[in-house]
């Protein structure tokens, strides 16, 4: 078979894995993904205690796996402030990798998706090497280069717990050979520090900024938010905030309402300039998160009024597309891949 190292534009990166259909980050979210046609797929990356990078959506643990059912781990049971919130639970600090792998994922949202809690328990937390390893075995299985793009999760919190978690991250991507620009591999952040401190330790892959439309106290990068700087990510998403961004990263990871917003009444606005003003800095522009259920949409796109219900999805992502997207993240790989169809199909 032969393998297809370039990629399709825009791209389809599978949010967190097959996430509309399988527990969030697990082997079998990323294969699902990868056979709906996905061409990335995301991992989240946080630390063990012994300083391992594994892959959950947090450090705090309760909501992904089945931890709280450990009677062994019952005491482990703690309050921790990450990012300035007081967080109840399980944290990843608190185990070594040997620990965490007796833990088995579930259903971040079973409310949302009752179908997926069908796979709760079968599938235990990978780690960081796994997934690189999962990406070399799917690419040669499907004859197709698959991306890989790692968000280091709350660096500055780890960093404050005595851990680095850019460390084992750069020893690894060198490792597996995805050490260069030409390699299919971005890393994201919501900081900013640790997308300059992966150069100065030798990282030559690509690196994208994440940013989201919350407004409250924390609503900035944590690691300069805590030493006193007041920008919030809105500021960054400025012509002026692009351009600072351009000098440490190759592309943004925005909320998808910095795209096109939503009205006061909850339908659909007006496209921004931000994808125009990110490209003019020569940055990628791929936002988050696309989901089939109502309640991730504006309400042009509902189907209905239950929430949990699915909406119009791939004409959500068309409208999105339009604007001139590098790519999208979506739960649901196969929605995006037909999404990106209609819109080749209407160009």
């Amino acid at each position: 078979m032969t393998h297809r190292s370039s990629m399709p534009s825009p791209l389809v990166v599978a949010h967190r894995g097959a996430s509309g259909y399988r527990p969030e980050h697990t082997v079998s979210a990323y294969e699902l993904a990868v056979a709906m046609g996905a061409d990335y797929i995301e991992p989240d990356l946080v630390m063990t205690k012994d300083g391992v990078l594994v892959d959950r959506h947090e450090p705090e643990i309760s909501g992904t796996t089945d931890v709280a059912a450990h009677p062994e781990f019952a005491s482990r049971k703690t309050t921790k402030n990450v990012d300035g919130t007081d967080v109840t639970g399980w944290f990843t600090e608190d185990f070594t990798l040997a620990e965490l792998k007796t833990l088995r994922a579930k259903e971040r949202l079973p409310k949302v998706r009752q179908h997926n809690t069908v796979y709760d328990g079968r599938d235990e937390v990978p780690t960081f090497e796994e997934v690189l390893e999962l990406r070399e075995r799917l690419s040669k299985k499907y004859g197709r280069a698959i991306g890989v793009i790692p968000e280091i999760k709350h660096s500055t919190y780890f960093h404050d717990k005595g851990l680095n978690p850019e460390k084992p991250f750069v020893e690894l991507v060198r490792k597996h050979r995805l050490n260069s620009k030409r390699a299919h591999i971005w890393l994201q952040s919501f900081e900013i520090t640790n997308l300059k401190s992966v150069r100065t330790m030798g990282y030559r892959g690509r690196s994208t900024f994440l940013a989201w439309t919350g407004d409250g106290k924390y609503d900035g990068p944590y690691d300069l938010i805590s030493k006193g700087d007041t920008r919030k990510y809105r500021d960054w998403m400025t012509p002026k905030g692009l351009a600072e961004i351009s000098r440490f990263a190759d592309g943004i990871g925005p909320e998808k309402f910095f795209v096109i917003p939503k009205k006061a009444d909850g339908t659909l606005g007006a496209p921004t300039t931000l994808v125009a003003d990110a490209h003019r800095v020569g940055l990628k522009v791929i936002p988050w998160t696309f989901r089939n259920e109502n309640q991730f949409m504006a309400k042009d796109f509902w189907n209905g009024t239950d929430p949990n219900a699915h909406g119009k999805a791939i004409e959500e992502q068309v409208v999105y597309l339009r604007t001139g997207l590098d790519g999208l993240f979506t739960d649901n790989p196969d929605t995006g891949v037909a999404a990106r169809n209609d819109f080749w199909s209407s160009k």
